[in-house]
């Protein structure tokens, strides 16, 4: 009897293809969630002012001396005061010093930036004291009482990219792979209409994120960043097929949404802001931001780059589509099949591929509704409620500042007691009152937003009621240098969630199925080793937080990717490809918005307070947070979450494993990728 040479057992070979499928798969998770990772967390964890524009006027000034000397500022010198606020008026400007004789004045921009406002002023103010000179501060652009810290154009460009993006996957999917037939682009720029339209109604007329009378200025500009997005995607398919769906989401979302610049471009590192420019992102932002607060000024930077991405984006589909054969795309399956266009043979696979688009763009309208909806409702006006905070003795400063702050007072009978609650991270902050003397303490590490809030308003309410009043920062572990702001836990979360759904997703692609024997512990094991990845890049690589938490955050991060994989795993078994679809939904279009991030719980609006605690991104973000910061202080209660979701979502996987196999998934492994890693890239 022959013999079969060896290593040639069809069943051995097929069952090292599949470990090959399967290991190649989560190799790209995991380049994916690191890319991902490094990009948001380098570029948005140290934001200061780096060569920021900033005017003078007037003679000489030793204050602004004395901050240029400590600031990156960009020093631009006008002839006279008009020339200056003309500038800013313009949005060139983040600031301006108006030199005079017997007293200055500081220009703030707020709506270029609040963050940038919330470094500027300070300093100047200090340097004028250290200085003994007078100096007033003067607001030119300020921000509308619905957009209090300047979060509202970083929001938009949310469902804009996302939108864009998707409009262009879904539809290249739709029409079997040919990317480059000669009405994409009509269908493109059609939604892309639809998906403003839609846009500005959510976010303008329905949640009130900005006045009405912007509807009709900001329409056209969200048609344009949508259309630019979409049309650029599909030229990329064309040029690359599958793969070009990949490539754009790394360009566009993983690499081009970070340096957007939403909290103010010239707060970004350099390199990440020259990355920028030549990317959709970051003009979006400049052309809404400009919109929104400068009439429309200044604007055609961005209007020029968009329009050639979408003028390229045009000419490339129309090559492919017209003068070559729309089959000849790169990475397409083929020429796409030649059939009489009245023949009856014809007309119903029309008539399908026709419904499928619908189907496809439809899916894409809800997405980019539930983005404008859910991160704008969560995001937009930050105000706390019912902020935890301590007293110490008796003052009327206290009371003063309650009818401008809503807050949970809690007395304590000393100092000692309130920095102890401080240190469990059981209070935002406190006032000490003792001998006629009243002190605010603030945690800058329990927020990012609180210690500002706090001291502005205990600073009105001491002068209201004529006291004195010192401010100081308290924190049990004080932030990283490169983390002054306390953003680098909310934005490593990211990742975390988004690699534990696209694990599960790429193994269901790479198999062909959703479930299988061993899928609990290969989801397991890249949790694993995916929390140590990112725990050394974020901590080690970037220096975001302090490296003594190092071993303990690490099967934090795991814990968080291997909740997410399993529940995501449980829904892609019990509801096949659109089980992708509700754990997005839930993970980062609910899960996310609610989590409280970096300005803390507090700051939710109510419907998003209350829900956070039966999601796992919010308890995921408590346990990480609390832990690095305050020695694992109020995390039980995250703890016992993860952990019940963990140990159920593990028990219902293992028995669903266990049954009969499912019947095959067809999925394309690059498209999964592409699909899964964006949706929630863009912070």
């Amino acid at each position: 009897m022959a013999t079969r040479p060896p290593g040639t057992d069809p069943t051995a070979l097929g069952r090292r293809k599949s470990v090959l499928k399967i290991v190649a798969a989560l190799a790209v998770v995991l380049a994916a969630q690191a890319l991902l990772a490094l990009c948001l967390v380098s570029a948005q964890q140290l934001l200061v002012p780096r060569n920021m524009p900033f005017g003078v006027t007037g003679p000489p000034s030793p204050v602004v001396a004395e901050v240029a000397s400590r600031a990156g500022l960009d020093l631009t010198s006008y002839p006279n005061e008009s020339a200056v606020m003309d500038a800013a008026d313009r949005g060139e400007l983040y600031g301006a010093y108006l030199g005079g004789d017997a007293s200055d004045a500081l220009i703030v921009v707020p709506a270029k930036s609040f963050f940038a406002q919330t470094e500027l002023e300070p300093a100047f103010l200090a340097a004028a004291r250290k200085l003994d000179r007078p100096v007033t501060v003067r607001e030119v652009a300020p921000l509308a009482a619905t957009d209090p810290v300047g979060a509202v154009t970083s929001l938009l460009l949310l469902p804009l990219l996302i939108g864009g993006y998707l409009a262009a996957v879904l539809v290249f999917k739709a029409a079997h792979g040919v990317a480059a037939a000669p009405w994409r682009a009509v269908i493109l720029i059609g939604y892309a209409l639809v998906g403003a339209v839609l846009t500005d109604l959510i976010a303008g007329l329905g949640i009130g994120a900005y006045s009405s009378s912007h509807f009709w200025p900001l329409l056209p500009c969200f048609w344009l960043i949508t259309s630019a997005v979409a049309l650029a995607a599909a030229a990329v398919q064309a040029l690359a097929g599958r793969l070009g769906t990949l490539l754009v989401a790394v360009l566009f979302i993983v690499v081009g949404g970070p340096p957007a610049g939403g909290l103010g471009t010239y707060l970004l590192p350099v390199y990440w802001r020259n990355i920028g420019v030549l990317l959709p992102p970051q003009s979006a932002v400049t052309l809404v931001n400009h919109v929104l607060y400068f009439d429309g000024k200044n604007i055609s930077t961005p209007l020029v780059v968009l329009f050639l991405y979408v003028v390229a984006g045009t000419a490339v589909i129309a090559w492919f589509g017209r003068i070559r054969p729309a089959g000849s795309a790169a990475g397409a399956d083929g020429p796409e099949p030649q059939s009489p266009p009245d023949t009856a043979r014809n007309t119903p696979r029309r008539r399908r591929a026709m419904t499928g688009m619908l189907v496809a763009l439809g899916i894409c309208a809800v997405m980019q509704s539930l983005f404008a909806t859910t991160y704008m409702s969560a995001g937009h006006a930050p105000k706390a409620s019912d902020l935890p905070f301590g007293a110490v003795g008796s003052s009327p400063v206290l009371a003063a500042a309650e009818q401008n702050i809503s807050l949970k007072v809690t007395r304590y009978p000393s100092e000692a007691a309130a920095k102890s609650a401080m240190d469990q991270a059981r209070v935002y902050g406190a006032l000490v009152s003792a001998n006629g003397t009243n002190t605010l303490i603030v945690v800058p590490s329990m927020s990012d937003l609180a210690p500002l809030d706090l001291a502005v308003r205990f600073e009105e309410a001491a002068r209201s009621t004529g006291q004195k009043l010192q401010v100081q920062q308290y924190a049990p572990l004080p932030l990283a240098a490169k983390d002054p702001f306390g953003l680098v836990q909310a934005l490593m979360l990211v990742p975390l969630l988004i690699g534990g759904y696209m694990s599960s997703t790429l193994l269901m692609a790479a198999t062909g199925r959703a479930a299988g024997r061993w899928r609990a512990a290969q989801l397991a094991g890249f949790a694993v080793v995916s929390g140590l990845v990112i725990d050394l890049i974020v901590c080690y690589w970037l220096q975001g937080f302090p490296s003594t938490k190092f071993w303990i955050t690490w099967p934090i991060c795991s814990l968080i990717v291997a909740v997410v994989a399993f529940v995501a795993a449980i829904l892609q078994k019990l509801l096949g490809p659109i089980g992708t679809l509700v754990t997005v939904v839930a993970m980062i279009l609910l899960g996310n918005p609610s989590s409280g991030g970096a300005s803390g719980v507090p700051y939710l609006p109510e419907f998003w307070r209350d829900l956070g605690p039966y999601l796992p991104p919010r308890n995921g973000y408590i346990l990480l947070h609390h832990t690095i910061y305050f020695n694992g202080h109020g995390t039980g209660q995250a703890l016992v979450n993860l952990l019940i979701y963990l140990g159920v979502a593990a028990v219902v996987l293992i028995a669903l494993d266990l049954r009969r196999p499912e019947a095959k998934v067809p999925a394309d492994a690059t498209e999964a990728a592409a699909v899964s890693v964006p949706i929630g890239a863009v912070p």
